[in-house]
């Protein structure tokens, strides 16, 4: 009885033991993504159908699928750790330089008396543009920095590099958060809009019934929005040089020495020309309106 339950109790160890040995031997989810991860990196260069049929196995379809799993290919948390404190110090010093220069006056020349007042819109859309990007730029670096040193293994030496560029980068980033306008400058922008709006809707309600009027109206409201539709367009023109001179380059060198992480954030400079040219249009649109109201009255 008792060399029985011996034995029985033995040979239920070994199987144990032995079902344990064959559950180490099997692959891993996550050796068998590492692998595959590490065969699309050897052969990505050299065997373009190897790679394809790789990324076929990963479910990969399109370039932003290829993307995805280069991404998740590059198991370094820095691509270039000898050169990312240099390229984060350039960045922070971009930041600084654009803070400092970006908002400044814009020379308007040619408008007379008109020439102060123009200077001072264009410097408000510079000033939005810019400011917003610089706050863009900042969060999103945290954003990466943070990323970046939650993936490291706890004895990568890029862990230390990230953990003070994050340290200093939250030092520096409310500064560079402040409101794009200023809050004098807003209250006073609000108000001064609303007393024109109020102005045109007085000057619409009198002049309905009068046809030289509507014309007039027509042409002065043409007028505001051809005005308006150039500010915007040469504030987002001097915003777009003054971050090409200052942010794009040496951010652009700083995501390239951390490697597989897109590209910095764009400005609205872009956005803010289109609305320009949207400007232009409304303001082309009034003017057959408004002698198509004088017609018919």
């Amino acid at each position: 009885m008792t060399d029985a339950a011996t034995g029985d109790t033995v040979g239920a160890a070994g199987q144990e033991d032995q079902e344990h040995q064959e559950e180490e031997e099997r692959l891993l989810l996550l050796d068998e993504l590492e692998d595959r991860l590490a065969a699309f990196n050897a052969f990505r260069k050299s065997d373009d159908a190897t790679a394809d049929a790789i990324l076929t196995e990963l479910g990969a379809s399109d370039g932003v699928d290829r993307d995805i799993v280069l991404e998740l290919a590059a198991v370094r948390p820095l691509g270039h750790p000898d050169r990312f404190p240099a390229a984060h110090a350039m960045a922070i010093r971009s930041l600084e330089v654009l803070d400092r220069n970006g908002a400044r006056a814009v020379p308007v020349r040619g408008l007379g008396p008109l020439g102060p007042v123009a200077a001072w819109l264009v410097q408000l859309v510079t000033r939005f543009i810019v400011r917003n990007h610089q706050r863009r730029l900042v969060d999103d670096l945290r954003r990466l920095y943070a990323r970046r040193e939650a993936n490291c293994l706890p004895d990568d030496p890029a862990r230390r590099l990230l953990r003070r560029a994050r340290v200093t980068t939250d030092a520096v980033a409310e500064g560079f958060r402040r409101n794009p306008l200023g809050v004098p400058t807003f209250l006073l922008g609000g108000a001064a809009f609303s007393t024109v709006v109020g102005s045109v809707q007085r000057l619409v309600v009198d002049s309905v019934d009068v046809r030289w009027a509507r014309l007039a109206l027509a042409g002065a409201l043409f007028v505001v929005l051809a005005a308006a539709s150039w500010v915007v367009l040469r504030g987002a023109a001097v915003a777009r040089r003054r971050i090409a001179l200052t942010t794009d380059r040496p951010f652009a060198a700083l995501y390239e020495t951390i490697g597989r992480c897109g590209r910095p954030p764009r400005d609205q400079a872009r956005t803010f020309a289109l609305w320009s040219l949207v400007l232009l249009a409304a303001g082309w649109l009034v003017i057959p309106v408004g002698v198509a109201l004088s017609l018919i009255g």
